[in-house]
C-alpha cells in the first residue's frame, strides 16, 4: 500500500511536493465514509482507499502521475534502458536557473508484507547522485543502504547487498542491481513497483492487452464479464474469437514488458492472427419479447466510453482483487459521471475493496466533489504559481465544515486551483472591435 510520494525538480515541481495516502484525524459528516475509506493497519498510520486531485489545465495533475510513471520504469529498467554513462530520461524543472542543473528528486513510502519502507534516489540526465533505502523492522526505522555519488553504504539489514557496490554503474539504480543479482529483499520491492498500477484515462491501448490478457487466460475473466454487463451498456455478454490482422500489433513503448510478452503470446502475432472483440446484444420483437441475440464489434459498434470501460475493467479488477495500487490520469474522460463514481464506489466500499486496494486518479470532473463520496484528505488541488511551478495541497488543510458543498467552493475559486479566467471575455471584445 501506498503511504505518500515526494517529487521535486521534475517537470513543473520545482520545490519537493508529497501526495499523502495518511488519514487526517478529521470525522466526515457520515461515519459510514469514514469506515469504508480509511484502512487501519498494525503498526503503521492509517491509509485512504483513494485519492482525487483537481486542478485547472496545465496545472501539473499529469506531470504528478508521469513522475510516478518514471520513478517505477527507472526501478524496473535503468540496468537495460541507459548505457555505460549518461542517457537517464528526467526532465528537471526549467523555468529557473538554478534547477535546470540540479538533480531531480523521488521518494516514495510503502507497506510491502506488512513492513513500511521508504526508498528514494535524485538523478540528473547523466548519473544517479544518491539514493537511499529504509525500513521499519520493528518500531524505529533501519538503513538497508544509502548512496551518496559513488560511495554506497550498506547497512546490516541488507547483506544481499553487499559486494554489488563495484557493479552498479552511475547511471543505474543500486535496488536494480541488487535485484538483478537475485537478492531476495531487492526483487521483493521491485515487484511491488511492477504491480504499481499506472495508466491512462484517454489511451485504451495502454489498458486494453492486459484486459485481454485477464479475459482469456486468468480467473478474472468472469468478473470482468460481470462488471461489463451490470454496467447499463445494454451489454450481455462478451466474446472473443480469433481473427486475422493486418502485421503485428502496435503497443505502447511504455508497457511493462511482462505485459506485452504475455499480449503477444496470446495473439500469436508472428502467424497475423490477432483477436476481435464482440459485446452480445439482446434482440427484441415489436412486444418488447426477447427473440435473439446480436453480436457488435467492440471497436467499430460501442462508443469510446464503452471501449474504456472494457479496456479499464482489467486493470481495476485486477487491482481490487490483489489490493495494489492503481492510478489513473484523466479517470474521467468519455465517461459519464455516474460511471466515473461507481468505479470510485468500488474502492470506497469495504465490501468491494476487502484487501485494501488504492485508487489515485486526477480529474476535472466536479461533480464528484461530493462530501458522501470523498473524505477532505482525499481530495488534493495542483496550482501553479506565477514562476510556473506546481504546488500541490489538500482540502484537509482548509477549515471546511464537513456538511459544505466542496463543489460549490471549489468552482468559486476558495480553495484555489482554478484557471484565471477575468480577462479572457475582454481580449475577445476588443478583437470584434478593431475588426468592425
Amino acid at each position: 500500500m501506498l503511504i505518500e510520494f515526494t517529487v521535486g525538480n521534475y517537470r513543473s515541481f520545482r520545490d519537493p511536493q508529497t501526495l499523502s495516502m495518511v488519514a487526517a484525524p478529521i470525522k466526515s459528516q457520515h461515519p459510514s465514509l469514514d469506515e469504508n475509506t480509511v484502512i487501519q493497519l498494525p503498526d503503521n498510520p492509517a491509509l485512504l482507499t483513494s485519492a482525487a486531485i483537481y486542478g485547472a489545465n496545465a496545472s501539473g495533475k499529469s506531470n504528478l502521475v508521469q513522475a510516478l510513471a518514471f520513478m517505477k520504469r527507472f526501478v524496473m529498467h535503468s540496468l537495460k534502458e541507459t548505457k555505460a554513462t549518461g542517457g537517464i530520461q528526467v526532465e528537471p524543472f526549467r523555468l529557473h536557473t538554478a534547477t535546470v542543473r540540479q538533480p531531480s528528486h523521488f521518494e516514495i513510502v510503502f507497506i510491502e508484507d506488512g513492513k513500511r519502507y521508504r526508498y528514494g534516489f535524485e538523478v540528473t540526465k547523466e548519473r544517479v547522485t544518491a539514493e537511499w533505502l529504509f525500513f521499519v523492522p520493528s518500531t524505529r526505522e533501519a538503513r538497508l543502504f544509502e548512496r551518496e555519488g559513488d560511495g554506497i553504504t550498506v547497512g546490516s539489514y541488507f547483506k544481499e547487498g553487499r559486494d554489488l557496490e563495484q557493479h552498479t554503474r552511475p547511471n543505474a539504480l543500486f535496488l536494480s542491481v541488487v535485484a538483478q543479482f537475485n537478492g531476495k529483499q531487492a526483487q521483493k520491492l521491485v515487484d511491488w513497483f511492477r504491480r504499481l498500477g499506472i495508466i491512462s484515462g484517454v489511451e485504451d491501448m495502454g489498458m486494453l492487452p492486459f484486459t485481454l490478457i485477464q479475459l482469456m487466460e486468468d480467473e478474472h475473466s468472469q468478473a470482468i464479464r460481470d462488471l461489463i454487463c451490470r454496467l447499463d451498456l445494454g451489454i450481455g455478454d462478451l466474446q472473443v474469437e480469433k481473427a486475422t490482422v493486418s502485421g503485428k500489433p502496435n503497443l505502447p513503448d511504455e508497457m511493462p514488458d511482462e505485459i506485452r510478452q504475455a499480449f503477444l503470446t496470446i495473439m500469436n502475432a508472428s502467424d497475423s492472427e490477432g483477436f476481435s472483440i464482440h459485446t452480445i446484444h439482446t434482440q427484441y420483437d415489436d412486444q418488447g419479447n426477447p427473440v435473439g441475440q446480436e453480436l457488435f464489434n467492440l471497436d467499430e459498434h460501442e462508443s469510446e466510453g464503452t471501449q474504456k470501460l472494457f479496456a479499464m475493467s482489467g486493470p481495476l479488477l485486477d487491482t481490487l482483487q490483489e489490493g495494489d495500487v492503481l492510478v489513473v490520469d484523466e479517470l474521467d474522460a468519455r465517461l459519464h459521471p455516474l460511471m466515473t463514481r461507481e468505479i470510485i464506489s468500488l474502492f470506497n466500499n469495504k465490501a468491494t475493496n476487502p484487501n485494501g486496494a488504492q485508487l489515485i486518479f486526477n480529474t476535472q470532473d466536479t461533480n464528484l466533489l461530493d462530501n458522501r463520496l470523498f473524505r477532505r484528505d482525499q481530495i488534493w488541488f495542483v496550482e501553479k504559481d506565477q514562476q510556473g511551478a506546481s504546488h500541490l495541497y489538500s482540502l484537509a488543510e482548509f477549515k471546511v465544515r464537513n456538511d459544505k458543498d466542496y463543489e460549490r467552493g471549489y468552482i468559486q475559486g476558495r480553495y484555489g486551483a482554478v484557471p484565471y479566467l477575468s480577462h479572457v471575455q475582454t481580449i475577445v471584445s476588443r478583437e470584434h472591435a478593431e475588426k468592425a
